[in-house]
């Protein structure tokens, strides 16, 4: 099977991401938004890849033939960035994606429902950790989704640790994760945002190159733990439908492959255009499964190639997450 079929079967969903680092950086905050020229901007603390995308994006709605590609868009996130951070951005995907394109959140395709979930962390009442500018990020957002792309309040879901809105801890965001999956049908444009912090954690099960799983950070991390990168994988980007296209920005630390999808694009000023992830793993039990029950193949040949740890692992972790979510 090719890589954009292993693909196309894992990943039914047409899924763009842009990430604020590598795996391997962090992400800053801005302390003063006021010089990336946002019509209003709630606030004057902010992420540095949320402020500088807003500054670029709204930038080209001045122009009169507004119609940046993802690689001018990526280039002029980092070129704003550049100086003050060295954070270099990343664009990730589920398909094969021509960076000279023009980047898009609505498609002209996606005729159907604009959705939008926008998660917003500052860790109020923490000890240590807090942030400033994560709430500022989703105000700025929600406003550039509603006046810029025509999302309507009905379809946007908010998460905030800000006395108002639904609490950013474990078993919500990942039950409105759930609940957008459910609600998208083919035909919607689907857009989510985070901001807040991300992190590493030791892989437990086998299927990270670099020997880590990236993470988001509820605000209950401390009790309830991390969002692994293989949970937002099986719970948000498996599982959303095909005909589905799914935007997502994720501005947080390690966030470089925090949706593991196969295709990637650094705006590292060096690379030019969408590489496969040589190394990517197209969630073997799930192959394993599919072989052996709809392929009918027998268990032996549909176990070649495949690592028996790996396959371990992920049966473990499975069996962790079902325990979760009873």
């Amino acid at each position: 099977m090719s890589f954009l079929s292993q693909a196309e079967e894992a990943i039914p969903a047409e899924v763009h991401m842009i990430s604020g680092c590598m795996d391997s950086q962090t992400s800053a905050d801005v302390s003063n938004v006021d010089s990336f020229s946002l019509p209003d901007p709630a606030g004057k603390a902010g992420g540095a890849l949320t402020s500088s995308l807003l500054k670029v994006l709204y930038a080209d709605q001045q122009k009169p033939d507004a119609d940046l590609s993802f690689q001018e868009v990526l280039a002029g996130v980092r070129s704003s960035l550049d100086g003050d951070y060295t954070q270099i951005p990343q664009l990730s995907s589920s398909r094969p994606l021509d960076v000279e394109s023009p980047f898009e959140i609505v498609p002209p395709h996606a005729t159907g429902t604009k959705r939008a979930l926008l998660i917003g962390i500052n860790y109020v009442g923490h000890s240590s950790g807090v942030l400033s500018g994560c709430h500022n990020d989703v105000l700025n957002m929600v406003e550039y989704l509603k006046d810029v792309h025509g999302f309507e309040d009905e379809n946007i879901t908010i998460l905030m640790d800000d006395g108002n809105h639904t609490l950013p801890n474990y078993a919500e965001i990942m039950a409105a994760y759930r609940n957008l999956v459910e609600e998208s049908q083919p035909g919607d444009a689907v857009f989510c945002h985070y901001s807040g912090h991300g992190g590493k954690l030791v892989d437990d099960d086998g299927d990270e190159a670099d020997g880590y799983d990236e993470t988001l950070v509820p605000l209950d991390y401390q009790t309830n733990g991390q969002i692994r990168d293989d949970e937002l994988y099986t719970t948000l980007i498996g599982a959303m439908k095909k005909g589905v296209t799914l935007t997502c920005i994720m501005d947080c630390c390690h966030s470089g492959t925090i949706l593991d999808l196969p295709y990637r694009f650094k705006a590292d000023g060096v690379q030019t255009q969408m590489e496969e992830v040589s190394d990517f793993e197209f969630a073997p039990l799930v192959s394993l499964f599919k072989a052996v029950i709809f392929e009918k193949k027998s268990l032996k040949d549909a176990l070649k190639n495949q690592d028996p740890k790996v396959l371990l692992g992920q049966a473990k972790k499975l069996w962790k997450l079902r325990k979760r979510f009873r």
